[in-house]
């Protein structure tokens, strides 16, 4: 798996943009896109409710519609953000109008390039991405995955829209259901974790709250620790972890617990899940 990480300040032309979907990571899309500068004026989203667009025009200034097909009328890069059971039809609305040369781009959990490669014209450059939800705040992991007819530069033009929401991978396609198990679905991992750590705090006597502000802390500072130092977890496991103490004892109570084979089906369960949801509507459509 080959990776790349972008830069925070975009360069070269920024093309109309079309965020179709305006929910959760429909604006992320759009806000991350504006912080990496590009226009207001030269960007545009979709919504289902007139009221919805009031708000997101009074907040990012963007220009909004109900209609997908206006919203692609020379645009250079579509941004698919609607829900999975959504896109064949969406597809359909939307492919008579686009503009030659235009780049699709997907957030749509578990479809593949080929989906929508299938419902496009010919030859349309077609970009897959698995976002997170800390993308919200900055801070999230987005892996990018061109279809058969996108070049190098649409993939990095994809790469430069996200680059503001946080970390930007670039991974081959085969790949992207376990990216979706692992980043995709990991921020419920670390959040389930975290509640673990803070009701095992509880039963030992803390308070909620401040068993809650210990286990938050004490993840976000391992996370930085591991990123600023750039060592290998074992490593920093190791030095926490002096012999006979009482950090390996923990560590051997998890270990019989079985909870790093549990990491490992529960990854492979969310794998398998992107797969057989995908299939479905494939099936359906």
């Amino acid at each position: 798996m080959s990776t790349t990480t972008q830069q925070a300040e975009p360069s070269g032309p920024t093309p109309r943009l079309a965020v179709l979907g305006t929910g959760v990571m429909g604006e992320t899309v759009l806000a991350g896109a504006l912080r990496a500068g590009w226009p207001a004026s030269e960007v545009v989203a979709t919504v289902r409710r007139p009221e919805r667009g009031e708000e997101l025009h009074e907040r990012h200034g963007v220009t909004t519609t109900t209609d997908n097909g206006e919203a692609v009328r020379g645009a250079g890069l579509v941004v698919v953000a609607v829900k999975p059971k959504d896109v064949a039809a969406l597809l359909a609305q939307v492919s008579e109008h686009l503009g030659e040369g235009a780049v699709v781009v997907s957030v749509v959990v578990g479809l593949t390039t080929r989906f929508y490669e299938d419902r496009l014209p010919a030859g349309t450059s077609v970009v897959r991405v698995m976002p997170n939800t800390p993308s919200v705040i900055g801070a999230g992991v987005s892996a990018v995955s061109g279809g058969s007819a996108a070049s190098d530069d649409d993939v990095t033009l994809v790469e430069r829209l996200l680059g503001q929401t946080g970390l930007v991978v670039r991974v081959a396609e085969k790949d992207q259901d376990a990216v979706g198990a692992l980043s995709g679905s990991g921020p419920a991992y670390v959040f389930y974790v975290v509640d673990a750590l803070a009701e095992a705090g509880v039963l030992l006597g803390l308070t909620r709250a401040v068993a809650l502000e210990l286990a938050t802390a004490t993840v976000l500072g391992s996370a930085r620790m591991l990123d600023e130092t750039g060592e290998h977890p074992v490593i920093l496991r190791e030095k926490v972890s002096s012999p006979g103490g009482t950090t390996v004892a923990a560590l051997r109570a998890l270990d019989e617990g079985g909870v790093r084979a549990a990491f490992l089906s529960a990854l492979e369960a969310a794998r398998d899940r992107s797969q057989e949801l995908a299939a479905a509507l494939e099936e359906r459509s």
